[in-house]
């Protein structure tokens, strides 16, 4: 963008002498945009839990080891952000090693032939400064689904090591069954063993890349 700036005198001159205008000198205008930051997933702190119900009324949680991703913030057109997330189906655990055994072979996740679950968003909107609605494709045994994570941002400060991190929460909650996660049994007084509706909790710690 260029403006002008005129500069002129006028002044009663004594005859003879001519009256001078300054020439419009041209300034150039410069914009500074805000770059793209990449924010690295911290797999050390952060975590991916489940919950799903249990012979109808009970509660059982697990939780994956290994997650990883990346972060792509735009401050100033959130719009324009993504994020890109991966879990390691094997690091699948509970507390309990037959369950986990169980969750990893073929009835449940099948870890061997389906060694990863996906995340992959599509969409964000920055709802508030703290509450933000990421809705994106969610890939288990290579079946994939929409899912939208409400998401809350946490804070963001300066480490320990001059690193710049932040973190975030976020909720949802997915049908196993739409997944091809078909495995249950009856109980003898009506039911089932396992509850198809699962829910969802992250905690996510990211550090900016330098």
């Amino acid at each position: 963008m260029v403006i002008y700036s005129y500069l002129s005198k006028v002044s009663h001159l004594p005859p003879g002498e001519e009256r001078t205008v300054a020439v419009p000198e041209e300034k150039e205008m410069t914009t500074t945009s805000t770059a793209v930051n990449t924010w690295d997933i911290d797999p050390v702190h952060s975590n991916a839990e489940f919950a799903v119900k249990h012979m109808m009324v009970s509660t059982v949680k697990g939780r994956f080891r290994s997650l990883k991703g990346t972060i792509q913030l735009d401050e100033t057109n959130p719009a324009a952000s993504s994020v890109s997330a991966v879990i390691d189906t094997a690091s699948v655990e509970t507390g309990d090693s037959n369950r986990d055994n169980h969750l990893r072979s073929d009835d449940f996740f099948n870890a061997e032939r389906f060694p990863q679950i996906i995340f992959q968003s599509k969409r964000i909107e920055k709802l508030s400064d703290e509450k933000w609605r990421i809705t994106g494709e969610l890939t288990i045994r290579d079946v994939t689904k929409e899912v939208v994570l409400e998401t809350e941002f946490e804070g963001q400060i300066k480490d320990a090591y001059g690193k710049q991190r932040a973190a975030f929460a976020a909720e949802t909650a997915v049908s196993r069954k739409e997944f091809g996660l078909n495995w249950n049994g009856l109980i003898e007084t009506g039911g089932v063993i396992v509850g198809d509706k699962v829910k969802v909790a992250l905690n996510v710690a990211a550090v900016r890349r330098e």
